[in-house]
């Protein structure tokens, strides 16, 4: 039985948003890269791939701040030259994405769900900036009507307001979508906005196994949830969903910023 036939028998959902590092693309080398190059240029040594694999998934300030602490608990860390080094990130970052790579199963996946009439959103804590460039390069764009950057609102992941946002612009309710994520922030947005959440193992959950989160659904690969194509190894955990208790506060902002987000979403559409 597929994913899907799991999570919604004998329909699909009518909303399927997407986090984006570690569950549709690996940008790991070049996040990387940019960290080493910033550590360099502040005179310290390079972190390296392995540790920064660890520290992604909560947007580029904490990135930041966690490479200068050393490791995952960045309390400690000067604000000042957390700003300092965030600068120096960003610009070597926005300089090449050269080495990031679309996972296996995701080009398959967007276009079933396009051909069935599923929507589609993206959900990520990576800054807007580097979203379109990102999703041009990987040709998958096309696929999402609503794409949420890190900066968009002003709330991200754990947060639920982005899934909120979408499931509010696109008219679904909770019941009737799906967030599929590989880290404990995805697992956290999603039950917090009572949405079933699948769990990817490939991504990047701070090196802990994305099945301690406790996800609707476990999987090795994204071509599981189709129809057809699960693989015998597919585990499914059941978790209860927790809605929030006050979702409309939870995205409440003002009529300026509303359209600051809806021009922002008009671009993305345009692009895709």
């Amino acid at each position: 039985m597929s994913g899907f036939e799991q999570l919604f028998p004998g329909t699909l959902p009518k909303l399927v948003m997407f986090d984006l590092d570690g569950t549709l693309i690996d940008s790991v080398p070049d996040l990387a890269a940019a960290v080493d190059r910033m550590l360099l240029e502040l005179g310290r040594p390079p972190a390296g791939l392995e540790a920064v694999r660890h520290w992604v998934g909560n947007g580029a300030q904490v990135l930041v701040r966690r490479a200068l602490a050393g490791g995952i608990d960045h309390a400690s860390v000067d604000d000042a030259l957390a700003d300092q080094a965030l600068a120096l990130f960003m610009e070597a970052y926005a300089q090449s994405h050269e080495l990031t790579v679309i996972y296996p199963g995701v080009q398959d996946t967007l276009r079933w769900l396009r051909k069935q009439g599923v929507e589609m959103a993206l959900i990520t804590n990576k800054p807007e900036r580097f979203v379109g460039p990102l999703l041009d390069q990987m040709k998958i764009g096309r696929y999402f009507r609503w794409i949420i950057g890190g900066d968009t609102l002003p709330q991200k992941k754990p947060d639920p307001a982005a899934l909120l946002f979408v499931m509010k612009m696109a008219g679904v309710s909770a019941e009737q979508s799906l967030f599929v994520g590989d880290s404990r922030s995805d697992v956290l947005a999603a039950k917090a906005a009572g949405v079933k959440c699948v769990g990817l193992t490939y991504g990047y959950n701070h090196g802990r196994p994305i099945v301690e989160e406790t996800p609707s659904l476990v999987i090795d690969d994204l071509r599981a949830l189709l129809p057809g194509c699960v693989d015998s190894a597919t585990g499914i955990t059941l978790a209860d969903l927790q809605a929030s208790q006050d979702r409309e506060s939870t995205v409440a902002v003002t009529g300026k910023f509303w359209m600051k987000v809806i021009k922002a979403l008009a671009r993305w559409r345009w692009r895709a």
